[in-house]
């Protein structure tokens, strides 16, 4: 099988990107394409939506592994090492890029937390810190009360 074709049929493909591309501009398009294609939420038919998100599911969990990544570019005939890789957006190269590159790899299931997570955890924290209080509060009203009683030296 030609090159071209492999490439044409190969995991790349399936998510629109090229060889070359990053590890976050593979994730970035896992992402937007896990959206649409998603059973739950595509109006295609069921068996076909199922299909295509099994498809970008496989894609993504080779692609998105330095190791196995490297086995596949070898399997389809790519060598990463004659390619220039142009940086997306010049304007934000700066010392952030090191931290990024450390967590391109991340498992699928990790992700940033939404905004209605974030709202969910400080809501159970500001929980936590009124029950603490709250409680504080009524050993300290106890306390006072009974040691009011012993300096008084009233006794019942």
């Amino acid at each position: 099988m030609p090159p071209q074709t492999r490439l044409l049929n190969s995991h790349y493909a399936i998510l629109g990107l090229h060889p070359s591309a990053s590890a976050i501009e593979i994730r970035r398009a896992y992402r937007e394409l896990s959206k649409r294609y998603h059973p739950d939420t595509t109006l295609l038919a069921a068996e076909v939506a199922t299909f295509k998100f099994q498809r970008l599911n496989e894609a993504y969990a080779i692609l998105s592994h330095p190791e196995r990544r490297s086995l596949y570019d070898l399997k389809i005939g790519y060598s990463r090492y004659h390619v220039i890789q142009v940086p997306l957006e010049p304007s934000t190269m700066d010392t952030d890029d090191q931290g990024l590159s450390r967590t391109a790899y991340l498992d699928p299931n990790d992700r940033p937390l939404s905004a209605g997570e974030i709202f969910a955890l400080c809501l159970l924290g500001l929980t936590l810190v009124g029950c603490l209080g709250l409680a504080l509060l009524v050993a300290w009203l106890r306390g006072d009360a009974l040691g009011l009683t012993a300096n008084l030296g009233l006794s019942y």
